[in-house]
């Protein structure tokens, strides 16, 4: 089986001591990691399992669809089974049945969809087919060490920064707007991008970040000019393209452009540094932008990016100073979980909503369009 994460193990013996109903079990395949979860009437995560699959795509610099699908297979009866086993809690409890309907690759989405699906068949509960995004918005409000969902504004700006997103979303409510999405890369995939030409393992986005950090340089003295866009939408290829090119410059200029060595040439840690800083200040950009436009009180702050050291000191100095109330995920939910996936199922089950067991998987699509 692949690397596995019991990401609230400790938590689940805590919080499964008097789970409150309904109980909805969650279940994420949208790329390549596999989970699964159980969430509480009171969004309390009781259990959240995640099998990382890093190691079987890493030799090919990236995930590989087919492979993806395969893993997802071979891994779902033990994350399921030690899901169930942390929660302390047995299948025919389950309330309802949560499964990732897209946006993602269509093999992946259909296993999970598929496994929801048949579990929802099998106990007669209701099923609910759960955008990703969705997930990753409400995400930030999830408890640790099995505390119970925190408060969710009414209104409020989500913020969903990953290796497949970067989207700002508006919350009205029930109702939720796309503002702003990329273009072409999202910032994830960029920082990926950039670690893999510099040799980085798979995933590359983490290492850039873990080395930027460590430098100890001052990210407001740039050396390496890089681009910016303008307007609400977010576009990374320029950014990625003019780092990569730089990468070449100083390849031409016999620097070495290793990454994995002991020590960096203090040019390639310039670019690393002065990339990171160009790839947050987009983010903020965009969201001084929105909140000239239109102010707001609230902003959350998720996905995988959403860890990186420097997105969360920037975006806590923007909440501070326009005083927004920031939420921040908390970090063992940035990355694809199943946690996220069950709790905005629990909110949608609450409202009396269900979706028919014909529904498919779709690989793009807008929080609150059409499925």
């Amino acid at each position: 089986m692949s690397e596995t994460k019991k990401a609230s193990s400790a938590a689940s013996t805590q919080a499964s001591a008097h789970p409150e109903s309904p109980l909805v079990l969650g279940i994420e395949s949208s790329c390549d990691d596999t989970a699964c979860a159980i969430v509480d009437g009171r969004g309390r995560v009781l259990a959240s399992v995640v099998s990382s699959q890093i190691q079987k795509h890493r030799p090919y610099g990236g995930v590989v669809p087919e492979i993806a699908s395969r893993e997802h297979l071979k891994n779902w009866p033990e994350v399921s089974r030690q899901t169930f086993e942390l929660a302390g809690v047995e299948l025919d409890q389950i309330d309802a049945v949560a499964a990732t309907s897209g946006p993602g690759l269509v093999g992946s989405l259909l296993v999970g969809l598929s496994l929801g699906k048949a579990i929802a068949y099998g106990l007669d509960k209701p099923f609910l087919a759960t955008h990703h995004l969705e997930g990753h918005l409400y995400s930030p409000y999830l408890g640790e060490s099995g505390a119970p969902v925190a408060e969710i504004p009414e209104r409020f700006v989500g913020l969903v920064a990953s290796g497949g997103h970067t989207s700002l979303i508006e919350v009205d409510g029930s109702k939720t707007s796309t503002v702003g999405e990329t273009r072409d890369d999202a910032v994830g995939e960029a920082f990926d991008k950039l670690g893999k030409r510099i040799g980085l393992p798979f995933p590359g986005g983490p290492e850039v970040d873990r080395l930027a950090e460590a430098s100890g340089l001052d990210p407001d003295k740039q050396r390496f000019r890089l681009p910016r866009q303008e307007g609400i939408a977010f576009s990374y290829s320029g950014l990625k393209s003019a780092a990569l090119r730089e990468v070449e410059a100083l390849e031409r200029a016999d620097v070495p452009t290793d990454a994995t060595q002991p020590k960096l040439a203090a040019e390639l840690v310039q670019l690393i540094v002065d990339f990171r800083y160009a790839a947050i200040a987009q983010i903020v950009n965009r969201l001084e932008r929105l909140f000239r436009e239109r102010p707001f009180e609230s902003l959350a702050v998720s996905g995988g990016v959403a860890a990186n050291r420097e997105l969360r000191r920037q975006v806590a100095s923007f909440a501070e100073a326009r005083g927004v109330a920031l939420a921040l995920v908390p970090l063992v939910y940035a990355s694809d979980n199943a946690a996220m996936i069950a709790h905005a199922a629990l909110r949608r089950h609450r409202a009396g909503e269900s979706d028919p067991l014909d529904v498919d998987v779709f690989s793009r699509g807008r929080v609150g369009a059409e499925k």
